[in-house]
């Protein structure tokens, strides 16, 4: 275990043990819940944002490792949340200060973690972690409270993996809702935008509350629906366009989702897809998607958008990609990542729909890209005169 910076108070918190597939074996404390959590482990190389990656629903079976050291040193709140509850499976981090230092803050990241049910550890090499993710890949971990490292890797070895796991129906709300609220503003809170312009019925396949605030405040009255919904009743909502989320999981499971959204893009209704929702699209017009190595976790990713050859720095959480080779003639690719030419956007060129890998909401990270809402705007916009 290494030695925590911030050790005042540390003799509060229980040992822990982090074990992974392969054996390794990492020693810390308990910073969150009592008990264990298996599930698959990544590195997010994001500085700052824990509260929002915690509880972006994208991370649901998954361990996040944090690569930067310092995590907890703002504390949290109830606004940064990205969904009503953390659903990311655990947190690895390497050190977690005691103290906490904001004027938003309402509660320490460890008080927080065990009052939301989350196993976590400090004190863990991440560098290391890191590496070995690198090299070999994302595989299954655990994070047990306690010192029986052999129950631990035992644990983790019994992880079956996220390929075949539908997990959006499991974050999905369970029944259609309005949603209202804009971005927040500091002095003010959350704003409530006019929402006149346009009706966006977006599929919750694990959406995260900002990217709904950012179509609001471009005057979208948002219908957010089940995973499930299918397109028949989605289109008795008469909606200008159709948003479809990201979401946590293997996407080829998602049939329902999937041939929905063949309805759509054949009745030539503005579509926009995130994250998952770019991996239905793809899979949609018939393309394939695969199980990335390591994905792409973080807040620091370039992509190029190839019309304009203009890079954008994005926000990405994704374990899975769409193949650009299977995609169909009438499809254009618009963005690729540049760190490993994977793609991370298209368009169709008969239809008014496009899609993007990363997070365009950016929460966290970077706003560069978030002119895709506007886009989205622009195709409902074409489709009204």
């Amino acid at each position: 275990m290494l030695p925590q910076l911030f050790p005042e108070g540390a003799d509060r918190f229980p040992p822990a043990i982090l074990a992974l597939a392969d054996g390794t074996i990492f020693r810390g404390v308990s910073i969150g819940a009592p008990g264990h959590t298996v599930a698959e482990v990544v590195f997010n190389t994001a500085m700052t944002g824990y509260q929002e990656i915690l509880t972006d629903p994208s991370y649901n079976g998954q361990i996040v490792t944090l690569t930067y050291p310092h995590i907890g040193n703002t504390g949290v709140n109830a606004e940064d949340v990205e969904t009503s509850r953390v659903l990311a499976s655990g947190l690895v981090v390497r050190d977690c200060p005691s103290r906490v230092s904001n004027f938003r803050a309402t509660q320490s990241l460890p008080d927080y973690l065990a009052a939301q049910g989350v196993v976590a550890i400090s004190g863990v090499d991440t560098r290391k972690l890191t590496r070995i993710l690198r090299d070999g890949g994302a595989q299954g971990a655990c994070i047990l409270v306690g010192d029986d490292a052999d129950r631990a890797v035992e644990l983790a070895r019994g992880f079956p993996g996220m390929a075949g796991q539908d997990l959006a129906k499991v974050v999905s709300v369970k029944d259609s809702l309005d949603w209202k609220q804009g971005t927040w503003q500091l002095g003010e809170s959350f704003t409530s935008p006019a929402q006149d312009r346009f009706h966006v019925v977006a599929y919750d396949f694990g959406v995260k509350y900002n990217i709904l605030r950012l179509m609001a405040d471009r005057g979208c009255r948002i219908t957010l629906v089940p995973a499930q919904t299918s397109a028949e009743d989605v289109l008795k909502l008469n909606p200008d366009g159709v948003f479809l989320a990201n979401g946590p999981g293997d996407p080829e499971p998602c049939d329902y989702a999937i041939e929905a959204t063949r309805v759509f893009l054949e009745r030539k209704i503005p579509t926009f897809g995130i994250c998952l929702g770019h991996q239905i699209m793809g899979l949609a017009v018939g393309g394939k998607t695969v199980k990335m190595k390591t994905g792409h976790h973080g807040a620091n990713h370039p992509v190029q958008d190839l019309q304009s050859k203009r890079v954008f720095i994005t926000s990405q959480n994704h374990g899975f990609g769409v193949d650009a080779a299977t995609l169909p003639a009438n499809t254009r690719t618009t963005h690729v990542s540049l760190f490993d030419g994977t793609l991370q956007g298209f368009e169709l060129t008969d239809r008014p729909a496009f899609c993007f890998q990363g997070h365009p909401e950016a929460s966290p990270g970077p706003h560069d890209i978030i002119v895709l809402f506007d886009k989205f705007i622009s195709l409902m916009a074409g489709q009204k005169k």
